[in-house]
């Protein structure tokens, strides 16, 4: 949606810039520091708005190509990053955990098996 925005606003400036060049026709005296011409208004106008236009899309691309080259680092960092945690990460086994046992009374320290497969299958209760 703010690219459509900025879209419409860059039309409306186009439009009302060259209706701005269209109105100013007249010949005027530009000095160029070392020499002095005479140009259309209408020209000098549309020149130097194409001027300005290309040195704001010229920093945008720059801006853009920064910023994808940091996505791309910051990629890098996080596969790096997830590597190593994968490496130091100590295989952990569910078994010790449930051999630890429980302070619930009743509880004799015993390995349950929980696994899916231990599991009734199919429908018990006769309903869908």
């Amino acid at each position: 949606m703010k690219m459509q925005w900025a879209l419409i606003a860059g039309l409306v400036f186009a439009l009302l810039t060259g209706i701005f060049a269209v109105i100013n026709v007249d010949s005027v005296q530009v000095n160029l520091l070392f020499n002095t011409v005479r140009v259309p208004l209408i020209l000098l106008i549309l020149g130097c708005t194409l001027i300005g236009g290309i040195i704001v899309g010229s920093y945008g691309i720059f801006r853009q190509y920064r910023l994808q080259r940091e996505n791309k680092r910051l990629h890098l960092r996080v596969s790096e990053l997830e590597a190593a945690a994968a490496s130091a990460a100590a295989p952990v086994s569910y078994t010790d955990m449930d051999a630890v046992g429980s302070n619930e009374p009743g509880h004799d320290n015993e390995l349950h098996n929980d696994s899916i497969q231990s599991q009734p299958k199919g429908n018990t209760t006769g309903t869908l």
